[in-house]
């Protein structure tokens, strides 16, 4: 028998800022990588001697998108198991006598339970439907309340239950979803189908709050200048103005208001209880 021959992944520097890739590295984008990608990143980030320091830190975000193993031993035998796995073997240099011999492998999406916040929005509604497909029974109710979030944080999600002969009536629901490229699933319910409708969402960005100036109501203050608060917290409120006394030659019976002097209960000028008891 032929033996394969594993060659090592050759690793050329990135083009970018030695380490910045890995820097900026989230385990969201992370799924946006393939195994090449992190070798590179490996690589330049090796060089970046903050990284070297970190670089546990940086590792334990791949391994959240793709599994990695280093391996101790530079042997060809080992590299030809981990190839046949469909790991990707490559030496990544760490100095310039030494390096670290990684087999990496993407992490597969192919159960329910494998979706998280981090992916969801990193596959395709044609590959969701695919994982639904794969681990589906009883329709969309089956699935957990936990992994139902998880898919409509990433993929606007509407289903319908008809009889088989009216889910594909013309001008029907089917029709309208499928033209506005939703992915469709059906699951079939005794003579009835459940159809499950899948559509990536769009990104979403949060609008930049805007500042006017008095000067310019067009003009965008710019972020770094200094923005003038006027301190209003001794200002007196309208109701706490000191009103002016009415003239006696103008009170009328519409604004002339009588006070009443209210004697103090005898029991409020006891210096203390004690007091209150010795009077009785």
């Amino acid at each position: 028998m032929k033996k394969e021959k594993v060659k090592d992944i050759e690793v050329s520097p990135s083009d970018s800022k030695k380490g910045a890739g890995l820097k900026n590295l989230t385990k969201s984008s992370v799924w946006d990588l393939q195994e090449n990608d992190v070798f590179r990143m490996l690589e330049s980030g090796a060089k970046d001697a903050e990284i070297r320091e970190n670089l546990r830190h940086y590792v334990d975000i791949i391994r959240s998108a793709f599994m990695m193993e280093e391996l101790k031993d530079d042997d060809k035998n080992i590299k030809q198991k981990y190839t046949k796995l469909g790991y990707k073997v490559g030496a990544v240099k760490t100095g310039e006598d030494t390096k670290v011999i990684w087999a990496v492998k993407k992490r597969p999406i192919m159960r329910v339970t494998d979706l998280t916040y981090e992916n969801i929005r990193h596959i395709t509604a044609a590959k969701l439907i695919e994982v639904l497909e794969r681990n589906f029974g009883g329709g969309w109710d089956s699935l957990s309340q936990s992994i139902q979030d998880i898919i409509e944080s990433g993929f606007d999600i509407s289903t319908t239950t008809l009889p088989k002969d009216r889910l594909h009536k013309k001008g029907g629901m089917y029709e309208k979803k499928v033209a506005d490229g939703y992915e469709v699933l059906e699951v079939a319910k005794g003579t009835w189908v459940e159809a499950i409708f899948a559509k990536l969402k769009p990104e979403t960005f949060k609008p930049r709050m805007k500042f006017e100036t008095r000067g310019s109501e067009d003009d965008e203050l710019d972020d770094d200048a200094d923005v003038e608060i006027e301190d209003t917290y001794n200002r007196p409120d309208e109701d706490d103005v000191e009103l002016e006394e009415p003239n006696d030659d103008e009170i009328t019976e519409d604004n002339y208001r009588t006070t009443f002097e209210i004697e103090a209960d005898p029991d409020e000028d006891a210096e203390s209880l004690s007091d209150y008891i010795a009077d009785e």
